[in-house]
């Protein structure tokens, strides 16, 4: 009996002994940031830190039925950049599809290696590939976080842009992939969308892969760009990016190697890509930070709040990881620009998507369309500029918010706000509340919107303002170009008084009477200097059709060209995953049957694909909604091509070549089948 005693006693001590040391227990930890998640999301519900391990109790909310998966290679990242590998996982088997039960809630554990008794923040990262799961910045809520705000940060990291920061010139991207293999790595070419916002037109760029690995790319910055190619297709060696910034004139040498970990990396040997190389390679993860205001759902009042939060984590990010990574004043700068960029992207997305669900639109039986009003009185909310207030705290007139790609969209949500069409609006109503069009009443409302620009975004003539006034007036070129073409007709049309006809052409939206009001408007000289570059460029344009241009995908427009000569093409670009792509189609199909008997005109469809053949949903689309139309399918990299050579980025996409094989200019070319037999009886007349 002794013995036995003994016995137990040591067993117990041994296991009293053996059990992990629990340092800290976090109880419904903060986190900044979900992201990835993007018909769900992922929560830590609970954090225990011990001295054996690290384990986390996680819920995953995803639509049920949908199917997720976690990968064995997650890992924690604290605030330092050290990493915990997961060990193991309870209640979700990994590397594995999982199908969302039907309550939508799947609660699992995983277990890390341990972290520090001393990590106050945290990152749940699930692996290092592209759209990855991630929760940022988690942290025991009753834990203070304090970054300084963004005047402070300013202060004490003082950095002047050189005098030349904005300018136009090109900028060479060369370099290197070590141990490249097409089969292996799973692609041939790298993608990039470059959105210059004071140019019309964006075009998809794509730069070649050698068979050696090496690659070089020429493009024209019209200011400093943080660009970034990506595999055009799915890459099978977790490489997926070359990001670099460039300030135009430069050229950029990078070099693609595997890290020490087998990761590969990116290494710059000149350039502004070398001296900024920790911002770039950084995970910052702004865009993350900012989608909780993006998604949300709230009214406008709420909103707001969330927005103070989001700002808050914005700021504490930039300065856990600009200490962590050395950051030089530069890249700190560089770093707040983008972020007051994401930033207002996030909320004027927040407002754009709160309207449309205010104000849906419904199809009725006969095709046509009734906008609905859910609510009035919030719906209003949207339109009146105080709901906006926190975007003063943004530098609208800071160049360094252009560098950033996420500005175009920005720049866009602002150039279209609610506050900015109202007082657009609220100018060419009449009493009984219908549009009224009145030339004087057109030109007023061009002064008012630019004047609620300026009450939106804090100052009246910033760049950011004087941007969208320059976005507006390159929109509205082509009208102003067709409506001059009409005005020696009516001067010459003796049936009208000569009062009559003086009056029209004065009061007709023509560029001779356009222009000059906008170029009024225009005080910051980069932009004024832009705005007079793409008027001269403009009016350059003498012919109504030119040669194809010379380029990758030429070829392809021209192998298509020569099946049918003698007849006006109109092409359209359009994709499986592009919605309004097959609303059109589908929309039209009675119409192009029409079209079809026509022996003038063809319609072309092409597409791109994984592969040049098309998927299993694509031939069944196409025998569907296409059947005996021309269609063209080819790869998503030759689609890419054309893209570049056309200079496109967005679909549905149309264009339109003469008989002759010209490609007609985009003020008066086929611009789908809305008013088609005006639009071609239009054409053919000019091109008389």
């Amino acid at each position: 009996m002794k013995k036995n005693a003994f016995i137990t006693i040591l067993l117990a001590f041994v296991c009293i002994t053996g059990q992990a040391k629990t340092y800290k227990t976090i109880k419904a930890p903060e986190a900044m940031a979900c992201a990835n998640v993007f018909q769900g999301e992922l929560k830590a519900s609970e954090v225990i830190m011990t001295d054996t391990a690290t384990t986390i109790h996680f819920t995953m909310q995803y639509p049920k039925g949908q199917y997720f998966r976690f990968v064995k290679e997650s890992y924690l990242k604290d605030e330092d950049g050290n990493r915990y590998p997961l060990r193991s996982a309870e209640g979700i088997a990994l590397d594995t599809w999982v199908q969302s039960p039907e309550s939508g809630v799947t609660d699992f554990t995983m277990h890390f290696e341990p972290m520090s008794k001393h990590v106050q923040i945290f990152d749940f990262i699930e692996g290092d590939m592209r759209n990855a799961f991630m929760v940022l910045g988690i942290h025991d809520q009753e834990m203070e976080i304090k970054a300084p705000t963004l005047q402070q940060f300013y202060t004490n990291n003082p950095y002047t842009l050189p005098a030349d920061w904005l300018k136009t010139d090109s900028v060479t991207i060369r370099g290197r992939i070590e141990g490249y293999d097409a089969e292996r790595f799973g692609f041939t070419a790298m993608e990039s969308y470059v959105y210059d916002v004071t140019k019309k037109n964006n075009g998809t760029l794509l730069i070649e892969i050698e068979p050696d690995g090496t690659f070089e790319k020429q493009i024209l910055l019209s200011y400093p760009m943080k660009v970034s190619f990506y595999a055009s297709e799915d890459s099978k060696v977790g490489f997926y990016e070359i990001p670099f910034f460039a300030r135009p004139g430069e050229t950029i040498d990078v070099t693609v190697r595997p890290d020490e970990h087998g990761r590969y990396e990116c290494f710059y040997t000149n350039g502004s890509s070398q001296k900024v190389e920790r911002w770039l390679k950084s995970d910052l993860r702004l865009q993350e930070l900012g989608r909780p205001l993006n998604v949300f759902e709230g009214n406008f009042d709420e909103a707001n709040l969330l927005a103070e939060q989001v700002w808050q984590n914005m700021l504490n990010r930039i300065d856990m990881i600009s200490r962590r990574d050395h950051f030089t004043p530069m890249e700190i700068h560089l770093a707040l620009g983008e972020m007051q960029s994401i930033y207002a992207l996030a909320l004027m997305d927040y407002a754009m998507y709160h309207e449309d669900r205010l104000s849906p639109w419904q199809e009725n039986e006969d095709g046509s369309w009734t906008q609905l009003v859910a609510d009035s009185v919030e719906l209003q909310t949207v339109r009146d500029v105080n709901n906006y207030r926190v975007l003063q705290r943004i530098d609208f007139d800071n160049p360094l918010l252009l560098m950033s790609s996420d500005f175009f969209f920005t720049l866009n949500r602002i150039q279209f706000a609610g506050p900015v069409r109202k007082a657009k609006q609220e100018v060419m109503e009449a009493e009984n509340g219908t549009y009224d069009y009145d030339f004087a009443k057109r030109k007023l409302s061009i002064v008012k919107g630019y004047a609620m620009l300026g009450e939106l975004t804090g100052k009246r003539d910033n760049l950011t303002a004087q941007l969208c006034i320059l976005n507006d007036m390159q929109r509205s070129f082509d009208l102003w170009r067709q409506n001059e073409v009409a005005i020696p007709i009516i001067m010459a049309d003796t049936t009208i008084v000569k009062a009559q006809r003086d009056s029209i052409a004065a009061n007709t939206e023509s560029v001779s009477n356009m222009y000059p009001l906008y170029l009024s408007t225009f005080t910051h000289p980069y932009v004024r200097l832009k705005v007079e570059e793409f008027y001269q460029a403009q009016m350059a344009q003498k012919e109504l059709a030119s040669p194809l241009p010379e380029g990758p995908g030429a070829e392809i427009i021209r192998n298509i060209l020569a099946k049918y000569p003698g007849r006006y093409l109109m092409i359209d670009f359009w994709g499986m995953g592009c919605g309004p792509c097959r609303a059109a189609i589908q929309s039209s199909k009675n119409l192009r049957a029409e079209i079809a008997k026509r022996d003038d005109v063809k319609l072309i469809f092409i597409a791109g694909e994984r592969t040049a053949g098309g998927s299993e949903a694509y031939k069944k689309y196409v025998a569907e909604w296409l059947t005996d139309e021309e269609t063209v399918c080819i790869s998503n990299d030759d689609f890419r091509r054309l893209q570049e050579l056309l200079e496109f980025s967005g679909i549905p996409h149309y264009e339109t070549f003469t008989p002759d094989g010209r490609r007609v200019r985009e003020d008066i070319q086929l611009h789908g089948l809305h008013n088609f037999d005006y639009e071609l009886q239009s054409l053919k007349e000019r091109l008389k």
